[in-house]
């Protein structure tokens, strides 16, 4: 397979093989991007836990600095018509009750996140099976069932993220867009990363953090250094 001369110029400038700082592999991957549409800023944190076991499960929700960069279709779902005015102001692209439960009975399942007040989860738990799948569901612990929709609302339009490790140990999420400064990214890294070393679970043993890489849409994997990982927690 030929190598186009995209992929010749970044082999020049990156080395795979390396271990960086974040601030250094950030910095690179801005310098190296070429493509016309704005990339965005992944990263990938291996962990020493065994998912399958309860205890072991990492899951929450982190609020980045500096957002992620894209905009968040929200639904709040309430019964109080008190409560789905509160939630507009606060920036909710949809708020209501039955009408919106009967959408997604049919399928529909245009937003990004469902806020939801306590008292409808009875009723929203039926549709498990729509909003399972895509990772829609409302839960305590990230914040998404609540009495106060409206903070809820304005957490999660400001940058709030919920994030869980899959079932081979990683912890997937968006940093940021490409387009973001370097300082910005590296302030919502290092937030991610806090986060996620405060919740190692205590029955997980030897090494925690095994590997951290970012990477950016089309750009490679660059690995960080074990340092980084104490560092950013000081």
């Amino acid at each position: 397979m030929k190598t186009s001369k995209r992929v010749k110029q970044l082999n020049q400038k990156v080395d795979t093989k390396k271990e960086y700082t974040l601030l250094e592999a950030i910095s690179l991957l801005k310098e190296t991007s070429s493509v016309k549409f704005t990339e965005s800023l992944d990263c990938a944190i291996r962990l020493g836990v065994d998912p399958r076991h309860a205890d072991q499960m990492v899951r929450g929700t982190v609020s980045l600095p500096h957002g992620t960069g894209k905009e968040v279709k929200v639904l709040v779902i309430a019964k109080n018509a008190e409560e789905q005015n509160s939630a507009k102001e606060a920036g909710a692209d949809h708020a209501g009750f039955e009408d919106y439960l009967e959408k997604i009975k049919e399928g529909w399942t245009d937003v990004d996140v469902i806020i939801a007040t306590p008292d409808t989860m009875a009723e929203l738990g039926k549709l498990g099976r729509v909003l399972g799948p895509k990772g829609l569901m409302p839960n305590p612990k990230s914040g998404t069932v609540t009495k106060d929709v409206a903070n809820a609302v304005r957490e999660v339009k400001a940058g709030k993220i919920e994030f869980r490790v899959d079932k081979t140990g990683i912890v997937h999420t968006k940093l940021g867009n490409l387009s973001f400064s370097t300082e910005q990214l590296v302030d919502n890294a290092k937030t991610f990363l806090q986060t996620i070393i405060k919740m190692k679970p205590a029955s997980a043993k030897g090494q925690y953090v095994r590997s951290l890489y970012v990477t950016s849409t089309m750009g490679p994997g660059l690995s960080i250094t074990k340092e980084e990982t104490v560092l950013s927690t000081k």
